[in-house]
This record gives structure tokens, C-alpha cells and sequence, in this order.
């Protein structure tokens, strides 16, 4: 099996906080590793570190077989990275800012602006490139940063939470765009928060917690493994609704919850469903949603890290870990 990116033992420490501490992991060869975690876990160290903005204190990694540490320029000729937030310049037009991109990587002239255009047609700006970006939407500059990280045609895309603030609409764009370039060979690793993101896109999922793996594999060895399945309910009257609460939670267990008007439980007793249609039988509780169901991957990151995914920039990888990623690239850049 051929694998792009790979980390054996990767560490980084920022001060009192041990970001990463010995990561395992590998990404096959054309496709998409979800990166999961919650917040300060370490993903966004980990993609600074594979796209060689960060230098690792132990441990090593290679993308396509270059060591990130020792082939730094190798390695960037063949990556592309998205950050949290839109990187292009507000102030130009979409085509200045893939223009400027293309010629920073040493294309001439004519062909970096062949590239603009035909980016800006994929990604459906064509009509838009010629204003400035400060007039585009968030779901038009997003786009248009993932069309600059194409400029140079990398093999390694790392796409590091890119759709965070998108609406729904946006972010389904976004997603038909990563599975037209994985289709065309393109290797990604994806950092979210959100999970369903992850389950729709990732062809296998690594789970990291305190800068450690504490989980991995396909979405479905994941659900199966550790979630089970999930007993959903909701009464057909809202008054019905602590009591049903009190039943489930007798049959399932004390993991059973209440959101909202519906109750979930997790079930690994096969026992537990008749035995609660039986209690509200006999309690004449009339049902209005019954439903025994796979877990979600939310429920899966709940099991795994105690608590739910939650949208936000990393706190132990911000602008002190930034900094130090600036410093470092711009020393390998002149060494």
C-alpha cells in the first residue's frame, strides 16, 4: 500500500504545553484523512509540522517519501495548504491574487495567468475575478484560498478546518470541489470540527487527544467499535417527556440523554428495545419517533474524548505557535 504522508513518533512542545507527543499516523495515497480532535489536541500543529511551517522536536515525517525536516523545499513544491481563515489579499482582484501565487512559484507570466483563469472557471468565480476580494462573499473567498493553494498543482493537499463560518450551502460547494480533486488523484488531510464533514469526506479518521492518537480507522470501524447503536425517542406529547426519560434511562442506562424533545440512549443490549416498547405499553405513553440507529460520528467523538466537537480556533496552537511556524520557514527558506 503506498502511502503520501506519514509520521512516526512526531513531538512539539510550545512552552508548558506538549502540543504533540509521539502521533502515529498515515494517509493512503489518494485519499482523505480526517483529522479529529477537540480543541488544543494538536491537529493544527500536526499540519504546520507536514507542510513544513513548524519543525517537529522529535519524531519524523514524510510527504511522498521527502522528510519534512531535511527536503523542506522538496516537500513544498508539492503541498498545498488552507488554513482556519481565508489567506488572500483583500485588497486585490481574485485574478491578482492567483496571478501574484503563480509567479511567486516562478511560473512566467502568461502561464500563471492561464492558471488564474482556468482556477477561477472551476471554482466558479469566473464572472468575479476582476473585483476585489473585499467584495466576495465568505463562501467566494474560501473558495478562491483553495484555488491559490491549487495554483502550483500540488500532489498533497492540507486542508485545516476549511469551512469553518461557512453557511450550509457554501460548505456543500466546498465539499463536491475536495471530491473532484481526491477523484483526480489528490491526496488530503482534513482537520474539523465538524463531524459530519469528517463522516461524509474522510476515507479513514484519526482521532487525537492531548497530542496523542487515541483512536483510528474507517468512519464505519469507528461507529462500530466504539458507538454502537443509539436508541432515538420522542413522545407524541411534550408532558410525556421526563417520564419517558426516566424509563429509557432504567432500561438503557444512565448515558441516556434529552435534547431538545427527543431522548437518546446507547445501546449495546439487543434486550433493551422491547423492553422499553413493553414499559410504554403499559404505561399507555403514545410514541411519536422510535427508531434504533448507528451512531453518528458525534457520538463517537463524545465516547472517545468526553465531550462534543466544538467550532473553534485551536488555544494552544495560536499565535505563539504561528510565530514560531513564521520563524522557522523563513530560516529553512534562507538556508
Amino acid at each position: 500500500m503506498s502511502y503520501a504522508i506519514q509520521a512516526e513518533g512526531l513531538a512539539k512542545r510550545f512552552k508548558e504545553t506538549q502540543a504533540l507527543d509521539g502521533v502515529d499516523l498515515a494517509v493512503r495515497t489518494g485519499s482523505v484523512l480526517g483529522l479529529l480532535g477537540p480543541n488544543g489536541a494538536g491537529k493544527t500543529t500536526a499540519v504546520r509540522i507536514f507542510a513544513t511551517l513548524l519543525r517537529p522536536d522529535a519524531g519524523r515525517a514524510t510527504v511522498v517519501g521527502h522528510d519534512v525536516v531535511r527536503e523542506a523545499g522538496r516537500v513544498r513544491s508539492l503541498v498545498g495548504l488552507t488554513g482556519q481563515y481565508a489567506a488572500v489579499d483583500e485588497n486585490l482582484t481574485g485574478t491578482e491574487n492567483l496571478l501574484l501565487i503563480g509567479r511567486l512559484l516562478g511560473m512566467p507570466r502568461r502561464e500563471a495567468r492561464g492558471r488564474a483563469a482556468e482556477l477561477l472557471e472551476r471554482f466558479q468565480l469566473g464572472d468575479a475575478g476582476g473585483r476585489a476580494v473585499k467584495t466576495f462573499s465568505g463562501g467566494m473567498r474560501r473558495r478562491l484560498d483553495l484555488a491559490a493553494s491549487l495554483v502550483g498543482r500540488p500532489q498533497i493537499l492540507f486542508l485545516d478546518e476549511p469551512t469553518t463560518g461557512l453557511d450550509p450551502h457554501s460548505r456543500g460547494e466546498l465539499w463536491d470541489m475536495l471530491r473532484g480533486l481526491v477523484a483526480e488523484g489528490v491526496t488530503a488531510l482534513l482537520t474539523t470540527q465538524y463531524l459530519d464533514e469528517a463522516d461524509r469526506l474522510a476515507d479513514d479518521i484519526v482521532v487525537i487527544d492531548k497530542g496523542r492518537v487515541i483512536a483510528e480507522g474507517t468512519p464505519d470501524e469507528l461507529k462500530s467499535a466504539v458507538g454502537g447503536q443509539v436508541l432515538q425517542l420522542r413522545p407524541r406529547e411534550a408532558a410525556d417527556l421526563g417520564a419517558v426519560a426516566v424509563l429509557v434511562a432504567e432500561a438503557a442506562g444512565p448515558q441516556t440523554q434529552v435534547e431538545g424533545e427527543v431522548i437518546t440512549a446507547p445501546v449495546n443490549d439487543p434486550a433493551v428495545l422491547p423492553a422499553v416498547v413493553r414499559r410504554l405499553d403499559q404505561e399507555g405513553i403514545a410514541v411519536g419517533e422510535l427508531a434504533l440507529r448507528r451512531s453518528s460520528l458525534d457520538e463517537v467523538f463524545l465516547a472517545l474524548t468526553g465531550h462534543r466537537a466544538e467550532p473553534e480556533a485551536e488555544p494552544a496552537e495560536g499565535p505563539e505557535a504561528a510565530a514560531v511556524g513564521a520563524a522557522e520557514y523563513s530560516r529553512a527558506e534562507s538556508a
